[in-house]
């Protein structure tokens, strides 16, 4: 597995880091057995970054999760968790809440501190709880130590834009915005480097569109970026590959983006992925599917509140 570095962090971070969503069933019915094996074998292989919420399954990810790593050395991993989202419409940015929770998340995670603490999707908060209540409460955790980093999470970047015009933060996660089908992330790395915020890239399948599974009802994206994400995969299979592979492997070879979250709770496709990062790409399929998906590059969809989509001059 190879390492970059995690901004400013000194966190030395895989290319590859274990979304830990999947372990709350998220995506399918998981065996909590398989999902255990399934994050051993991850950090066996140096896949030492996991990503988890309270929000996953409603507790039972950080569940889960907690149980696979309290047999595993604390120096072994490097764990980040969030807090302020608890449901599909239950937000709570408040100082009292975040400290709480951050409490709750160590007891379910059987340790002392987490790595990195973010405040979850913030596009569904008030900028003005968030500012005013959400990061002092990020930044008193961190100087007791039950965090040793911090910051948002969302998918606007417009949100990272507003709250680093206004504050630090440590790191910053961003999802489906570095993909085969979505490079947007790119403009906003000269602020990142300007702030001197870490930077973690989730979601290269995005959320499911590339890959040769059905794209899940929920899935906020548009029948026309469905549908041609479709003839993608479809192009892939006919080519003898799965357009997942292609997409994780695109994702994780930009020096730029230190590291990418990718979600399972399969032992199999744990490490397939990471064997993935380890072979060559094919250069003429790349480039006959980013020319199938030119149509909707860059093309997104709404999520949280409108002061959050404007971009500020």
């Amino acid at each position: 597995m190879k390492y970059r570095k995690l901004g400013q962090t000194g966190l030395d971070v895989p290319i590859l880091s274990f979304g830990a969503s999947s372990l709350g069933s998220v995506f399918r019915d998981i065996d909590e057995n398989e999902g255990i094996k399934t994050v051993h074998t991850a950090i066996d292989h140096g896949m030492n970054l996991i990503d988890v919420s309270p929000y996953y399954g409603l507790t039972k990810a950080e569940t889960v999760l907690g149980k696979a790593i309290s047999e595993i050395p604390r120096e072994k991993y490097i764990l980040s968790t969030k807090a302020g989202r608890y449901g599909e419409n239950h937000f709570d940015f408040s100082k009292k809440r975040i400290i709480e929770s951050i409490e709750e998340s160590l007891s379910r995670l059987k340790t002392d501190y987490v790595d990195i603490l973010f405040l979850h999707d913030i596009e569904f908060g008030s900028l003005d709880q968030i500012m005013a209540e959400g990061i002092p409460a990020l930044q008193q955790l961190k100087k007791q130590g039950k965090i040793r980093f911090f910051g948002v999470s969302g998918l606007p970047l417009t949100i990272f834009e507003h709250v680093l015009s206004q504050t630090e933060l440590d790191v910053i996660l961003s999802y489906c915005h570095y993909s085969l089908n979505d490079t947007s992330l790119l403009s906003l790395i000269p602020l990142l480097e300007e702030k001197k915020a870490g930077l973690i890239n989730a979601s290269p399948l995005s959320m499911g569109l590339l890959s040769s599974r059905p794209v899940a009802d929920w899935h906020p994206a548009s029948e026309e970026i469905r549908m041609i994400c479709k003839q993608a995969a479809e192009f892939c299979k006919e080519n003898g590959t799965d357009l997942s592979k292609l997409a994780i492997q695109f994702s994780v070879q930009n020096e730029i983006i230190p590291t990418t979250l990718v979600s399972t709770a399969s032992v199999e496709n744990i490490k397939k992925n990471i064997e993935w990062t380890d072979e060559p790409v094919d250069v003429e399929l790349l480039n006959s599917i980013l020319e199938i998906l030119e149509p909707i590059h860059n093309k997104t969809w709404p999520s949280g509140n409108p002061e959050f989509s404007v971009k500020l001059i």
